[in-house]
């Protein structure tokens, strides 16, 4: 009986929920299929129009993969790595081939490489950044880029002194498809002026998997640094905010008595002239998910919202990621992101050549390391923890 009166329920919820839209503005066919909004249809990637050479490294972290591809579909000719471990040595040489292995100082040294891509250790990032920057190249960190804030200073006085780029991946928004759609929604005024952002990114920790700096706060920088920093960039972004500040937060370690030293838990609440933002970031994925995140953000306008499941959309029909919800003033619609184009690569490349600052504004990108590095420094523990 109980779990006749669950089922009834979910139905006549779910019926509830879509008797109340009509199947056009849902983007549904006839069939009963989601398709592509008629406003999304790019099929195919942005075209490079620029052209780079560049090297990576530092390959502790796979994010490194992700960050060469999406350079090379902006015109990026990647021509070195550097690496001292003979795995990710022989890893890399299977992925991309006979790339010249050479040594830090010897991809410094080389005029032709105008870029340099690392994910080495988190602590190590910034440090690199400062030494590639000294030498006269743009740098593309993973993210933390930064996991302090003496290196913070240290990072913006040297891209003050050189004029050279130290861009972070913020792979949550410039690297997936949804997020890069809702923000044309949010520059149309699709749902009028933002008023806030709530970013919830739960992660999957794989702990087979993990290296021992993965569960040293003092190497990753601690959760908010860490995962959170994906949520400050978006919350900036989406609400325009050139100025902000953190106005509470707390990280906890709940599940891991035999880690000391790692966070399974962070929340923190910012507040920007442009709106408003909350941030919670776990690693309490639990194994029948699908894939490695439940990651959804809320964007809260004054004329409508829009919701994204970027990953997944939970125990539904709808498959794979990169799902966009919208309400505004005349209807509720469903949106197919994923034939939308990614930018990043192709202005990055672009700004790279023309220095300019199309594909991530430079002192925006330092402000997002600064609020959840600020953020993390002041953490309150949770009474549970």
């Amino acid at each position: 009986m109980k779990n006749e009166r669950r089922d009834f329920l979910q139905a006549a919820g779910m019926a509830g929920m879509f008797s109340a839209v009509s199947t056009a503005a849902l983007g549904q066919a006839a069939s009963g299929a989601f398709t592509v909004d008629p406003a999304n249809t790019s099929t195919a990637e942005i075209p490079a129009k620029d052209h780079i050479k560049f090297a990576a490294i530092g390959l502790d972290h796979a994010h490194i993969f992700g960050m060469i591809a999406a350079v090379q579909r902006g015109g990026g000719e990647l021509v070195a790595f550097h690496s001292k471990d003979e795995a990710q040595i022989a890893d890399f040489k299977k992925r991309y081939g006979d790339i010249k292995l050479a040594s830090e100082e010897e991809i410094l040294n080389d005029k032709s490489i105008q870029l340099v891509a690392g994910a080495p250790i988190p602590d190590l990032r910034a440090p690199l950044g400062v030494r590639v920057m000294k030498a006269g190249k743009d740098y593309l960190a993973d993210k933390p880029g930064i996991t302090t804030l003496e290196q913070l200073a240290l990072v913006r006085k040297t891209v003050k002194e050189t004029k050279r780029k130290f861009a972070i991946m913020y792979s949550e928004r410039l690297e997936v498809r949804s997020a890069v759609y809702a923000g044309e929604l949010v520059k149309q005024g699709a749902i009028g002026r933002v008023v806030q952002t709530v970013n919830l990114a739960p992660h999957r920790v794989n702990a087979p998997s993990r290296p021992e700096w993965f569960f040293d706060k003092s190497r990753y920088g601690g959760i908010l640094t860490d995962i959170g920093s994906h949520q400050a960039d978006q919350f900036l972004y989406y609400t325009n905010s050139t100025k902000a500040k953190v106005v509470a937060s707390q990280t906890g370690n709940f599940a891991w008595p035999d880690k000391p030293k790692f966070e399974d838990f962070g929340d923190m609440t910012a507040v920007g002239n442009g709106g408003t933002g909350y941030i919670r970031v776990d690693w309490f994925t639990p194994d029948g998910l699908p894939t490695w995140g439940d990651g959804r953000l809320f964007i809260l306008g004054t004329e409508g919202y829009i919701e994204l499941r970027k990953y997944v959309n939970v125990a539904t029909e709808l498959k794979g990621g990169n799902h966009l919800y919208i309400v505004d003033k005349k209807q509720a619609r469903y949106i197919d992101c994923n034939k939308v184009a990614l930018p990043f690569g192709p202005q990055f490349v672009s700004d790279i050549v023309n220095r300019t600052e199309i594909a991530q504004d430079q002192a925006q990108a330092l402000l997002a390391a600064e609020l959840v590095l600020t953020a993390q420094k002041n953490a309150a523990k949770p009474v549970l923890a």
